[in-house]
């Protein structure tokens, strides 16, 4: 049961023994169940799994400056929707501690922090990032669609005194995208890469600000490449 005041959230639950969790972070303004029923419409079923659990948590509702102030579900304020700002660091951080308490949900179920995966689209992929490489770089992986830091981000900082491993980085983006600049994916790339991640970036001709069936398909397989099916741990 969640705690109060827990983020709420949507659940696909594995169709087998539930040994690895995704959580999946909403873009700004939707909600967990927005965002599962919007890859449900591309893939025509939930994006499920065997042995995965997916967790889709909303973002509760706050003043949005990018939105003259109004309530918006979003995961952090921004200044502007642009890269060369600062961060709205306060608002990340206190979002970092309550997603903290989702991974700690899923620990406290049994999986292994390396058996969570975490990512997003647009804004819930920059969350992502700023969650698993600035707190828990011992997770399994990170996904960011149609995502971008910014370009003082505290995630750089951070690496830069990073010394151990950290979780793979798998991105896409579509080259036709007016909100979140093509561009600016690719340079968050260039930059995680420069300072120790593994990453590989998925450029998508003619897409907009937007998800696809490829590009989920894609994701879908990098998935079950980093949360592979365990055998059943047999009592000798």
């Amino acid at each position: 049961m969640a705690a109060p005041g827990a983020l709420q959230r949507s659940v696909v639950s594995p169709a087998g023994r539930h040994t690895a969790s995704l959580i999946f972070l909403h873009g700004s303004g939707d909600t967990g169940q927005g965002a599962r029923a919007w890859i449900k419409q591309i893939l025509n079923q939930d994006m499920a799994f065997q042995h995965i659990k997916v967790i889709y948590p909303t973002a509760p509702a706050r003043p949005y400056t990018p939105m003259k102030g109004a309530f918006s579900t979003v995961w952090f304020d921004r200044y502007k929707i642009s890269n060369d700002c600062p961060e709205h660091i306060e608002s990340i951080d206190s979002m970092c501690r309550g997603l903290t308490d989702l991974i700690n949900d899923e620990i406290r179920n049994g999986i292994a922090k390396n058996r969570i995966l975490i990512g997003g689209f647009s804004m819930g992929g920059g969350m992502a990032m700023h969650l698993a490489y600035r707190f828990h770089q011992d997770l399994a992986g990170v996904f960011a669609l149609s995502s971008f830091l910014n370009k003082e981000s505290a995630v750089y900082q951070a690496l830069k005194r990073n010394e151990g491993v950290l979780p793979e980085l798998f991105q896409c983006h579509g080259t036709a995208d007016e909100l979140v600049l093509y561009s600016w994916g690719e340079e968050t790339n260039k930059m995680l890469k420069s300072l120790g991640v593994s990453a590989s970036l998925h450029s998508f001709p003619n897409l907009n600000h937007e998800l696809n069936r490829t590009e989920i398909e894609k994701l879908k397989t990098w998935i079950v490449k980093k949360l592979p099916v365990e055998a059943a741990k047999t009592n000798e």
